[in-house]
């Protein structure tokens, strides 16, 4: 189904951005669960509208209702269906995109193939859905972590700026310290600017999350087609904007050379097996190495600008149109927590899947 993703931990989304509300239903969570529903919120609470001047300024309060499959703080074994009600949609501001589709948006493919769409935020296209995925990942980040598995992005270029960070110290406390969730400071600073500049010409900006998760043991990902790089890039690839993921040495390792970049393997003082270096990044074969799991995740200028654009209506005819509404000059801030929230849904998934083998 085009709404549900993974194996045994399973999510669907539900909603429209300018609906009732939009959210998620988790199957496969496994039963005696502990489960926080104040780290969810907090999840959100880092993905929502209106927290900071570079972001979109509709405000929601994106509180979530559990509705199903917990009692007592725990988790059932049934599914877990979570709603966040919206509050703040304004479907007047895409009046105009009944008759025009807006470039590099979904206006045209949603027609394309269904005959019809959601007109108000482009409907399921809009980052909204995100909110149900952020929901389900806080409770797989909750699986995770009692297997010692923890997981950390952060803005880490902006518009070709860059930023210096340590992937193999940095924490999430250190990423939300600004708003832009970049943890250096200097570098944030510099890229805050580039945004709000932005901002005030009516265009976007895009850039670059990067994210590792720490405590992956080695064993899990499948052998062939379903990879855990394969799976990591699928779960990224369905985040709106993103247009490309890099697992390890990524696209920088095809200047280099096989003596050079293999990861060279040793005992550690504990008797277990590592590697040296982590150009793979924590994957080999398709399949966890034990070492950090780590990804780049490449997000394109947000669709919307503020400027009257070229395009044409549904007949064809050429058009102009101004858009209207509350728009992210630059997703990445928002981003952080999705990417981390589908990094979770993918490592709990092969987490089971691994499980179910013994």
């Amino acid at each position: 189904m085009s709404s549900s993703f993974g194996t045994l931990f399973r999510i669907t989304t539900f909603g429209e951005s300018h609906g009732p509300g939009v959210g998620v239903v988790v199957d496969g969570c496994p039963p005696r669960l502990p489960i926080s529903e104040a780290s969810i919120q907090a999840e959100l609470d880092r993905r929502r509208p209106g927290q900071s001047r570079l972001v979109s300024q509709r405000k929601e309060d994106d509180r979530v209702e559990i509705l199903s499959g917990v009692v007592d703080g725990n988790s059932l074994g049934t599914p877990i269906a979570m709603l966040i009600r919206n509050q703040d949609a304004r479907g007047k501001d895409y009046e105009d995109i009944a008759r025009a589709y807006r470039p590099s948006h979904a206006d045209y493919t949603y027609d394309a193939k269904y005959g019809v769409r959601a007109i108000a935020g482009g409907g399921r296209a809009s980052a909204r859905e995100t909110a149900g995925r952020v929901a389900g990942g806080a409770i797989a980040q909750q699986l995770l972590a009692l297997r010692g598995v923890s997981i950390v992005a952060w803005v880490d270029e902006v518009a070709g700026l860059t930023a210096a960070v340590d992937e193999t110290v940095v924490t999430r406390e250190q990423v939300d310290t600004n708003d832009l969730r970049c943890p250096d400071p200097d570098a944030a600073a510099k890229m805050i600017e580039r945004i709000e500049q932005a901002r005030k010409d009516g265009d976007s900006v895009g850039g670059v999350i990067r994210a590792i998760a720490r405590g992956v043991p080695a064993g899990w990902g499948e052998p062939i087609f379903d990879k855990l790089e394969a799976d990591l890039g699928k779960a990224m690839l369905s985040i709106p904007a993103v247009k490309g993921v890099e697992n390890g040495s990524g696209f920088a390792g095809t200047l280099s050379t096989g003596s050079a970049h293999n990861d060279v393997f040793y005992r550690r003082d504990d008797g277990s097996i590592g590697t040296r270096t982590n150009r793979s990044g924590g994957i080999q074969g398709g399949i966890s190495n034990g070492e950090p799991v780590t990804l780049r995740i490449a997000f394109k200028p947000t669709a919307t600008i503020m400027r009257e654009q070229e395009t044409v209506d549904r007949d064809g005819n050429p058009t102009t149109l101004m858009p209207r509404g509350r728009h992210d000059p630059c997703v990445l801030p928002r981003a952080v927590p999705i990417v981390e929230a589908m990094f979770a849904l993918v490592l709990a998934d092969h987490c089971l899947r691994q499980a179910a083998r013994s």
